[in-house]
């Protein structure tokens, strides 16, 4: 194929590279994304293989920069700083300390032995309700109790549970707070 179409992209892109960089860099905010976008503009020109000629060669090559830079960014987005890395290793490295696992499954055995404690349709209810996240009209329905039951039995349960566990009960109204894992 005749170099006809690639060579005068290519001359343009050489002849008006310090303006399509500084146009870029203030499009992009980077210096170094723009220059990145660029080198690529240029290989994605090297490598086209559609004979087509450009009505507007300068607008063409300066879209194709956007385009590149815009990808550039998607990829970058979805890879990790160096600093976010090592952040997770130290969480990773709290989470995996022996002394809060041993606690943690400690603090777990002591909330079964409490539940096992509970008559039946009250260990059902508060399972239900705080580990199902089951809204408490169904749980009614479930039992055949009214809300105001399901609401009863629930603070009987959580009271015990907390005495067990050596925690101050908290009366909270509303849904179920979801709170990030500490």
């Amino acid at each position: 194929m005749p170099d006809t179409f690639h060579q005068p992209l290519r001359d343009l892109l050489v002849l008006r590279y310090d303006e399509f960089r500084q146009r870029l860099r203030s499009r992009l905010g980077s210096r170094q994304l723009a220059e990145d976008a660029l080198q690529e503009t240029w290989l994605r020109v090297d490598a086209m293989r559609d004979s087509t000629a450009v009505r507007h060669p300068a607008a063409y090559l300066f879209r194709v920069a956007l385009n590149v830079a815009e990808e550039q960014r998607r990829k970058q987005a979805r890879v990790m700083t160096l600093d976010e890395v090592e952040d997770l290793y130290l969480m990773a490295d709290e989470r995996a300390d022996p002394v809060r696992e041993a606690l943690g499954e400690q603090q777990i055995a002591m909330l079964r032995r409490a539940l096992s404690e509970l008559p039946r349709r009250r260990r059902a209810i508060v399972t239900a309700a705080r580990l199902n996240d089951v809204p408490h009209k169904e749980i009614a329905a479930r039992h055949g109790v009214s809300l105001r039951t399901v609401e009863k039995e629930l603070k009987a349960g959580l009271e015990h549970c907390c005495k067990r566990l050596d925690r101050e009960y908290i009366q909270r109204f509303g849904p179920k707070i979801k709170r990030p894992p500490s």
